[in-house]
């Protein structure tokens, strides 16, 4: 004991002065944010001031210096720093500060051709197959998004995809302010009239994690990921032809929402050190702040963000709602995923009123690879596999009969890496479930322990959403109607045999849209009297551009590469929600971030291309914790007839509202803030309703200068509910008129604390203006 303690004395002396400092007191990397800029300084007076911030709670010059990370001058005004919690505790309390927050290592994740038409932007072989067919010159009016400038925070872009070809687009537009960052391998001519900036950012991380690992990434904006280029050019990919997944599933023409938009991508998320790509990656929120501090001043008009965190996290503590505050004052739209932690209810991200929040939902195309069985049985299942079997029937066995005898009972049906006796699965087809783990993930470990095939099937909690596949062996995913028969098949047999036959793509598949069972759910409990999420789009088998730097599965042990590849994810929902801004950006250049917002609200479908609600993936009808005000219906929002405005002063009144009471120095509070639910949003939430609530809204017309528009009521069952006055007269574009809605409870049929859902919706003959309510009571 003596030797030892002699032993870690030597150690703590020989540790470098700045890391024993550091263990001592707790350095962590926090966010010191001072609201929105004066204008009176300039880029090189604002980082002095956060420089003097520092030196007041540091001990030196130097010592300052060396824990800043970034300044924020551009747009944002604040900085991120390594900080002791008494540090950042002392800067909280000075009077300019709005907020302090700690940035947490593994808060923020990436959310990981059909869909354009099945939303009726483009038309198919068949328009008549197209649910939303109704307004196919949308793109044209738009110019296809022509010098609309999206950004994308994301992991990175590969800029040799066709998706990003500049073929006869134009100069860049003289707004553009941005860079084309170089690094490695990615110099400026990577860079042209369609990817017109590049940056990367990774000081958080590399602070966190130590130097970057050039082999699990780029240190420059190129993807290394898959995930940012999948992205990108489904917000902005232009129109390339004779596309496919792997093995030819999903053929036919890719393109993005917004095929001529200008695309500036901004790197923020990065590989995980020693994990496989396939767990996902991670973002920092001083990297983040810092590219939104950027793409603000670049000059973008849309920033689409595939990023969430794994729990609803606080206004003040949420570095995306902090840069999305920022991008609200220039009118910039700001899209983000709603997250994948379904279903589960109060799960979402990105909650903020000022913030387009993405449900996912799927589209009308299967890829449907049956299993045949042994007793004649043949079920339905999706996969992109292109390997195939032999026609011929295998043994079949669960997982959980041919696993290691250290597994534990808990996971044994679940595949996962490790777990499968090669002496027992040999040559067999392994059932799998979901649940712990990667689906590619689990076939890797099949094909590891000599399985000939693999059947991946659902619980009852995914339903029937199936995600498909690239797998590393011939494989198909089942719902969970499937796998439970695939189960009683393999229990009641004494030598249960199977084939998984080959797949192909089967289009018009009905119902759709459905409410993909990942897909985050609110009730919103950051502020439970704003409707989240806003509205959902397609997210569930999405065919877009890939990164050749990395296999379709994203395992190592996969050395596959591809061009194009499918994905799910509100991920993936959020970029074709971005592009449908985008293109209302360009036909109303002039229309504040919170218009477009609410027109691709208030004309959002509520039925599916049955004509029956939209269900989840079990079939039962979804309500708008898990869509919003429905899915995204580009072509009706072009001319919504009515906008719910809303000022960047009305967004401070609500954070006031909300408890923060000095939100943007030098504006002040009012002496009494309204109720949350009275800014001026296209939805209504009412949370713990006790009697009777007024909440007001105003309109302002944006279609026919003379106009009527009557309004009808479906009330959330257990309430009533009045519009007054009823009818809106309006003489001119541009005319606001206020209403006020009036909700009271019904005390014979209004549970207590569970939400009911309703609508309220203003017509005029053509127009349809709908908004959904969510009222609970105590």
């Amino acid at each position: 004991m003596g030797k030892f303690s002699y032993f870690l004395v030597l150690l703590l002396l020989l540790l470098p002065v700045s890391l024993v400092s550091c263990v001592e007191k707790k350095v962590q990397v926090y966010i010191v944010y001072f609201g929105e800029h004066s204008g009176e300084k300039t880029l090189h007076e604002i980082e002095k001031t956060h420089h003097s911030y520092l030196l007041s709670v540091k001990g030196s010059e130097e010592e300052a210096a060396s824990s800043l990370l970034y300044s924020y001058k551009r747009s944002i005004n604040g900085f991120s720093a390594l900080l002791t919690p008494e540090e950042a505790s002392d800067l909280s309390e000075m009077e300019e500060v709005v907020s302090v927050f700690r940035s947490e290592p593994r808060k923020y994740s990436l959310q990981t051709t059909r869909s354009w038409e099945f939303v009726g932007l483009e038309k198919g072989e068949k328009e008549e197959h197209n649910y939303m067919n109704g307004g196919g010159d949308l793109l044209l009016k738009a110019k296809y998004g022509k010098d609309v400038v999206v950004g994308l925070l994301d992991s990175g872009i590969w800029p040799e995809s066709k998706s990003f070809s500049d073929e006869g687009m134009g100069p860049i537009p003289k707004s553009w302010k941005g860079i084309c960052q170089t690094g490695v391998a990615f110099n400026t001519s990577h860079c042209n009239n369609k990817l017109i900036g590049a940056r990367y950012y990774l000081k958080g991380f590399e602070n966190y994690y130590g130097k970057l690992n050039e082999t699990e990434d780029y240190r420059s904006p190129r993807d290394k990921d898959g995930h940012g280029t999948h992205t990108a050019s489904t917000v902005g990919g232009r129109r390339v032809p004779n596309v496919s997944a792997i093995g030819g599933f999903g053929s036919g023409t890719a393109s993005g929402g917004a095929p001529l938009v200008r695309l500036a991508i901004y790197k923020v998320c990065w590989a995980i050190p020693n994990e496989s790509k396939a767990d996902g990656n991670t973002c920092f929120t001083e990297d983040m702040l810092a590219a939104m501090d950027d793409a603000i001043a670049d000059g973008v008009n849309v920033l689409s963000i595939s990023i969430g965190t794994r729990e609803p996290t606080a206004y003040a503590d949420d570095g995306i709602a902090v840069g999305a505050f920022h991008a609200l004052k220039r009118d910039i739209v700001v899209v983000c995923s709603a997250g994948n932690s379904g279903p589960a209810p109060s799960t979402l991200s990105n909650p903020a009123p000022w913030i387009l929040t993405v449900g996912a939902s799927s589209v009308d195309r299967k890829f449907v690879g049956p299993v045949k069985l042994g007793d004649g049985m043949t079920i339905e299942g999706q996969t992109i596999t292109p390997h195939r079997m032999q026609q011929k029937m295998y043994p079949l066995v669960y997982a959980e009969d041919v696993i290691l005898a250290d597994v534990p009972k808990n996971v044994s049906g679940q595949c996962l890496p490790g777990s499968l006796s090669p002496q027992k699965a040999k040559g067999k087809i392994v059932f799998c479930l979901r649940g712990n783990g990667t689906r590619v993930g689990k076939g890797l470990e099949v094909k590891r322990a000599g399985g000939v095939g693999y059947i991946l099937g659902n619980s009852p909690a995914n339903g029937e959403e199936i995600p498909a596949d690239p797998h590393v062996l011939p494989a198909t995913a089942l719902g969970s109607t499937g796998a439970i028969k695939i189960l009683n098949y393999i229990n009641s047999t004494q030598n249960p045999t199977a084939t998984i036959l080959p797949a192909r793509t089967v289009l018009n598949y009905k119902p759709a849209p459905f409410m993909a069972t990942f897909t985050s759910r609110g009730p919103n409990i950051i502020e439970p009297n704003i409707l989240k999420p806003d509205i959902t789009g397609p997210g569930l088998n999405i065919l877009a551009a890939w990164s050749e730097a990395i296999a379709p599965t994203k395992l190592e042990e996969d050395k596959r590469r591809v061009k194009y590849n499918i994905l799910s994810g509100t991920s993936m929902s959020c970029p074709h929600v971005a592009a449908a801004a985008a293109l209302l950006k360009a036909i109303h250049p002039n229309w504040s971030s919170a218009a477009i917002r609410s027109a691709l609200m208030t004309t959002a479908g509520l039925t599916n291309n049955m004509g029956r609600p939209i269900s989840d993936a079990s079939g039962q009808i979804a309500d708008p914790f898990q869509y919003g005000s429905g899915h995204f219906r580009p072509t009706k929002a072009a001319d919504p007839g009515l906008v719910y405005d809303a000022s960047y002063t009305d967004y401070l009144v609500f954070l006031c509202s909300s408890g923060i009471t000095n939100p943007d120095p030098p504006f002040t509070c009012p002496k009494v803030a309204p109720p949350t639910n009275d800014l001026n949003y296209p939805s209504v939430a009412i949370a713990k309703l006790n009697g009777t609530v007024i909440v007001t809204r105003t309109v302002t017309n944006v279609g026919n200068a003379k106009s009527v528009y009557f309004s009808s009521v479906k009330p959330p069952l257990g309430y009533s509910v009045k519009i007054s006055p009823p009818v809106l007269f309006f003489s001119k574009v541009g005319e606001k008129k206020s209403f006020t809605i009036t909700v009271k409870k019904k005390m014979s049929k209004a549970d207590k604390d569970e939400y009911k859902f309703g609508w309220y919706t203003w017509r005029d003959g053509y127009h349809v203006v709908r908004s959904p309510m969510a009222v609970s009571s105590t």
